[in-house]
């Protein structure tokens, strides 16, 4: 437990957690709707400080992002909780743990020995993910800054809630970002996920101005948010903030509370991938279908397949200094490791 960031004192004794776009007005002795942030006698706490849940090397095409430091391996950490509360929640049992379960449970490791274990597993980043990484941010920020003192890269896999303030704590630090756009439907956000869209939003334009290396993914649900009009919102709103940003439409698997749902037709995610791409996007990528030639990069000025993917697997990586081999076009993305020390 550590004394949070981010937070304004009230009178009697309540605060205002300033992290997420929420922002919880807490009274003593009380969580804010993340269920890890506690009110005690008028100070505001992290209950997941050094509580880790998870913590896995994964390959960084697996969370998913597709154009930063492509074919290396990530170094994946979580607490427990989330201020999200999605019906579809494939990491429910410790998304939700706080909330369904009244417990905060985690192994006790700190900073520096998630950023040494890192290191000892070849990873080139430490990814703040499974849950949601804004709601531990105390704890990533202390990791994200030893990362960076030894040269691994930052990444958020994120729901896109947090604040400017929360997004400006961490300029220097975050290199890249995978958000979830999970629907362009305010309704959607408020039915399934407990939130709002616009705040998502905000934060992926803050993000992007931050210069911030962003790719979205969409988890694509049947009768959801599955209509070409919705994906063809989203695509047109990405492609006005720059055609550059990749999009990954994802095949959702039945889970959780919407486990009586099929899985999303692999059909469906074909004609989104063409939507986006009709739309103006430069890479668009259909997700959870191993094999797909929807998971290669193409140049999006000659065609030519230039990181060819099977799964989460780099087959093959063509790009010469960040360009095609065939036409010389650019392939936006960050294919370096950042410096050791750069703030």
């Amino acid at each position: 437990m550590i004394e949070a960031r981010l937070y304004d004192t009230e009178e009697g004794g309540r605060v205002v957690c300033r992290l997420c776009a929420f922002r919880c007005r807490i009274a003593p002795g009380k969580r804010g709707v993340c269920g890890v942030r506690e009110n005690r006698d008028g100070r505001l706490y992290s209950l997941v400080y050094n509580r880790l849940i998870a913590g896995h090397a994964d390959p960084v095409e697996k969370k998913p992002l597709f154009h930063f430091m492509p074919g290396s391996v990530s170094y994946s950490v979580s607490t427990v909780g989330c201020n999200f509360r999605c019906l579809h929640c494939q990491n429910a049992d410790i998304s939700q743990m706080p909330r369904n379960m009244k417990k905060i449970l985690g192994d006790e490791v700190s900073p520096d020995e998630i950023v040494a274990t890192a290191v000892a597993a070849g990873a080139q980043s430490i990814s703040y993910t499974y849950t949601e990484p804004t709601i531990f941010f105390e704890y990533a920020f202390d990791t994200m800054k030893l990362a960076r003192e030894k040269g691994l890269g930052n990444i958020f896999v994120t729901n896109g809630y947090m604040t400017g303030e929360c997004l400006d704590e961490l300029k220097g630090l975050l290199d890249a970002a995978n958000v979830d756009l999970k629907s362009f439907s305010d309704d959607f956000y408020r039915k399934v996920c407990g939130a709002r869209l616009a705040p998502v939003l905000d934060s992926i334009e803050y993000m992007h101005g931050m210069g911030v290396w962003l790719e979205i993914t969409t988890l694509v649900i049947p009768t959801r948010n599955d209509s070409p009009e919705e994906l063809r919102g989203i695509a047109r709103w990405i492609a006005a903030l720059d055609r550059s940003i990749p999009w990954h439409i994802s095949a959702f698997h039945p889970a959780y509370r919407l486990a009586n749902l099929p899985r999303t037709p692999v059909s469906v995610l074909d004609r989104a991938r063409e939507i986006g791409l009709e739309e103006g996007l430069c890479y668009v990528y259909t997700g959870n279908v191993p094999g797909d030639p929807g998971e290669n990069t193409y140049c999006h000025r000659c065609g030519e397949a230039v990181i060819k993917r099977w799964g989460f697997t780099v087959r093959e990586n063509l790009v010469k200094e960040g360009r095609c081999p065939c036409c010389g076009e650019e392939v936006a993305g960050v294919f370096d490791a950042p410096p050791a020390g750069t703030l």
